[in-house]
């Protein structure tokens, strides 16, 4: 049986009561069209799920009480932080979504020489607001009880500059060492091109700085397609999927 899961920022315990609002209105009383005593999972990012008994539905809340709680899904012994190349409309989305689904722990948008993407200000805020919300929403969906973080964007040079720490890899349809061939270490720090990938400049940068080039395979994939598409390999590496 499906189980409907809800995010909430609030914090949860059990026997404590919770009122939501705004959008969890919408996706419980239009949605799911729950009624009280029914029960929902609600998490709220701590590693835990939350039973909890629906009360009172209304127009602007809902009211809950908290009945129980349980471990959450357990994550990859794997971190990985995918460091992605800014990309157009919902090419974003989607990588986001899928690493999430597939396990990643973090993520550092990049500005980089070919990406089309230009943010500051308000616009960023916003940018940055909504894919924090599209890894919420593919947590509740995926059922991970842990989100992973979405970092302010950085340049390569910023980025490199904090030295994340790990095993680095970079994505090069040129690389001569196939993704699948390399000796796994935690956590892994995986960089992902935009349309067009990293220039040359970026990738000696990058090489530069201790990163692994590698390649996927004989094929070039789109930048939304690359990410989860290592991700997976190297979950699957690590004996998390399969």
């Amino acid at each position: 049986m499906r189980t409907n899961r809800l995010h909430t920022a609030q914090a949860l315990e059990p026997g404590h009561e919770v009122v939501l609002e705004n959008g969890a209105v919408h996706y419980l009383c239009r949605v799911l069209r729950v009624v009280p005593g029914q029960s929902v999972t609600l998490f709220n990012g701590d590693g835990h799920d939350y039973e909890a008994e629906v009360l009172r539905t209304g127009r602007r809340d809902v009211l809950l009480r908290v009945t129980g709680r349980q471990p959450g899904v357990p994550e990859s012994r794997l971190r990985i932080t995918v460091a992605q190349a800014l990309s157009r409309g919902e090419r974003m989305d989607q990588t986001l979504q899928k690493c999430t689904e597939l396990g990643a722990a973090a993520f550092q948008p990049l500005i980089s020489e070919r990406a089309e993407v230009r943010l500051q200000g308000d616009r960023l805020q916003r940018r940055l607001d909504h894919w924090r919300g599209v890894v919420v929403s593919a947590c509740q969906q995926c059922g991970r009880a842990r989100i992973p973080e979405v970092s302010v964007p950085l340049s390569l040079p910023e980025w490199l500059g904090e030295g994340p720490q790990g095993l680095w890899l970079v994505l090069d349809p040129a690389a001569e060492a196939p993704l699948s061939r390399i000796r796994i270490a935690d956590p892994v720090v995986l960089a992902v091109g935009p349309e067009g990938g990293f220039s040359d400049a970026e990738i000696g940068l990058l090489r530069g700085h201790g990163a692994a080039a590698v390649r996927l395979g004989p094929r070039i994939l789109r930048t939304e397609t690359a990410a989860p598409a290592a991700v997976g390999v190297l979950q699957a590496l690590a004996g998390d999927l399969g």
